[in-house]
């Protein structure tokens, strides 16, 4: 666990260049904390502990801003920076190595049960205000810029910079 712990730390540090020390992550990093606090959520969540799993996950929430579902899927090295009105919901799956800005939505677009949110695969980069919406892949090592609504695959290492691409 504390190698784990190390690796986010360290992983923030890589990831941000304005992070200065471990301290500062560690102590002043809402990203990282509200992905420490998922990882406590999912397991109560896969041990059948649902509701205690909701409970912690809205606490984490309220003192992050940043809203991960307990039943949502992530990988290691996940770093979210400046992480406020961040929304991963309950199918999401996220790959290794994934940075997300602010803002950010995993979301579905229908009602029924099953696999609804984005498959993220790993190295990807999610910009600033983008939404990700249904049962889509984001193939890895894709670059998603800013405020982008997208609603259907993204090939691997693609760069999708407006909406000449696969959006809505």
């Amino acid at each position: 666990m504390i190698s784990r712990i190390l690796e986010d730390l360290d992983n923030a540090l890589t990831k941000d260049p304005a992070a200065r020390n471990r301290l500062e992550v560690l102590l002043a990093y809402p990203g990282v904390h509200a992905v420490w606090g998922h990882r406590v959520a999912n397991f109560l969540w896969r041990h059948n502990l649902k509701l205690v799993a909701r409970i912690f996950s809205n606490w984490i929430r309220t003192a992050t801003g940043i809203e991960i579902h307990p039943a949502a899927t992530i990988g290691r090295r996940f770093f979210i920076d400046h992480g406020m009105g961040v929304v991963i919901g309950a199918t999401s799956i996220i790959g290794d190595d994934v940075m997300m800005y602010h803002d950010v939505t995993l979301g579905a677009r229908t009602y029924v049960l099953g696999k609804r949110h984005p498959t993220i695969e790993n190295n990807v980069v999610i910009g600033a205000g983008a939404r990700v919406i249904g049962d889509i892949t984001i193939g890895h090592d894709a670059r998603i810029n800013a405020n982008v609504v997208i609603t259907k695959d993204i090939p691997a290492q693609s760069t999708l910079e407006s909406s000449e691409f696969f959006v809505i």
